[in-house]
């Protein structure tokens, strides 16, 4: 049986159990009849033996009863939301609906929506005492948040805890429904876009204490489990790595961290600091929680480019721009600390880069412009295997003469191909290749 099916069996014996613990909250609250209506007595479906991945997710957290409620209620509107349509009951007294329901309306959902509230109603009714044992369900602590399974979407406004919507995480939803594996899309909400490359390690042109650096990176990722806790240094080590990858444009920063997604299996999320940073009070920290949440407990490695945007120096206090603008920085620095995934942080100057952050790096890696041996390397990998060197091109002595990166050494490649084809040939000549170059070096201001 496949994981959709196994899913869609066991979810039908669970919703099963939630409409008749719904019922009995209704009978219960509005005193049907003189029958006693305890929601608790109504066991939820025994998942011993079960083998599907809703099952396998209830086990590995050790749910009670009010977690299953709660997880159930949060699935409903994606799986059966008319299950939820007994919530629409009016208030006659009033003309309205019931506050109690909690719940919302969603701009093109046309069902219920439950909040914490609607949590409350049914595993507590008017019981305050065990409406207040409840409160850790939503606690930060609570495996729900830290595991990212489901979270009380909180409101800036001050708006009461519980009256805020009930948010079943993407990456669970997709678990606990068809069973694959979600990627989430880059959007206004998750600022990140995934990268990754068709070069192998092999074609990674460093020094070798550069590289000798990155295999620490590698290194920690495939043995940090043993370490942490085979080892027993969990309580010594924190959970993460943290590297800042600093040098000129073009010296492999990106490709390196590609590279050590590739190499050990990993997703390597790059964070779009143009919608991560916010002129609005709060948004900032906002748009960056929902990439640190969503990393949380994933293998993934977080890449912020040109990171001086987001994690520059602090300044003196002169006013209230100046106050946010160091919370922000504080913020993002407990996030990246307390961050359990690789992040790794890229600048071209590393005295951009907050100190408080600096001595909380495991690593800083240089990336220096190549010398005349790692460029020959570049020069001589870099060309089709379609084309032909003109006899007048000398490699060895364009990469001893012309200082150039990794980055810039693709860009002249492109020109003289495209030169070659424009021209009806797969000749590469030396004078294009010339004429490459001087474009580089006309980007920086040098005339060759």
């Amino acid at each position: 049986m496949t994981h959709l099916a196994q899913n869609a069996a066991t979810l039908e014996r669970e919703l099963v159990w939630f409409t008749a613990v719904l019922d009995a909250r209704f009978a219960s609250y509005f005193q049907v009849d003189d029958a006693g209506h305890d929601v608790y007595a109504l066991t939820p479906p025994d998942l011993s033996g079960d083998r599907s991945l809703y099952a396998l997710a209830v086990g590995e957290h050790d749910m009670g009863f009010a977690e299953r409620l709660i997880l159930i209620l949060a699935l409903a509107p994606h799986i059966r939301p008319q299950a939820l349509d007994s919530f629409f009951l009016k208030n006659t007294s009033f003309d309205r609906g019931f506050t109690e329901f909690g719940g919302i309306r969603g701009q093109h959902h046309n069902g219920f929506l439950p909040t914490g509230e609607t949590a409350m109603f049914i595993l507590a009714g008017s019981d305050l005492e065990r409406r207040f044992a409840l409160y850790g369900l939503f606690d930060p602590d609570h495996f729900f948040y830290r595991n990212n399974v489901l979270r009380l979407e909180v409101d800036q406004r001050q708006e009461p805890l519980l009256s805020s919507p009930l948010i079943l995480s993407r990456e669970y939803l997709s678990r606990l429904t068809t069973g694959g594996a979600y990627k989430p899309e880059y959007s206004s909400t998750f600022p990140a876009t995934r990268i990754a490359t068709r070069l192998i390690w092999e074609d990674l042109v460093l020094p070798e204490a550069v590289l000798e650096a990155v295999y620490e990176i590698k290194g920690w990722i495939d043995h940090s489990h043993t370490l942490l806790h085979a080892w027993g240094l969990e309580k010594t080590i924190k959970p993460g790595f943290r590297s800042l990858f600093y040098g000129p444009p073009g010296t492999g920063k990106t490709l390196t961290a590609s590279l050590l997604g590739k190499t050990t299996g990993r997703d390597v999320y790059r964070v779009d600091l143009s919608l991560v940073v916010s002129k609005y009070i709060g948004e900032t920290e906002k748009n960056l929680a929902n990439v640190f949440d969503q990393a949380a407990h994933k293998d993934w490695i977080l890449f912020f480019d040109e990171a001086d945007a987001l994690f520059g120096k602090r300044t003196q206090t002169r006013d209230a721009k100046d106050r946010y603008a160091n919370q922000e920085v504080a913020y993002l620095l407990q996030r990246v600390e307390d961050c359990p995934s690789v992040v790794i942080l890229a600048s071209n100057l590393k005295g951009n880069i907050d100190d408080a952050f600096a001595r909380r790096f495991q690593s800083m890696i240089y990336f220096p412009v190549p010398g005349p041996e790692q460029r020959l390397r570049l020069w001589q990998h870099a060309f089709s295997a379609r084309s032909v060197l003109e006899n007048a091109v000398d490699l060895e002595r364009i990469a001893e003469d012309y200082e150039l990166t990794g980055g810039a050494i693709v860009n002249v490649l492109r020109y003289a191909s495209l030169m070659a084809l424009r021209r009806g040939t797969n000749v590469i000549l030396l004078h294009d290749l010339l004429q490459g170059i001087r474009r580089e070096f006309r980007k920086d201001g040098k005339v060759v």
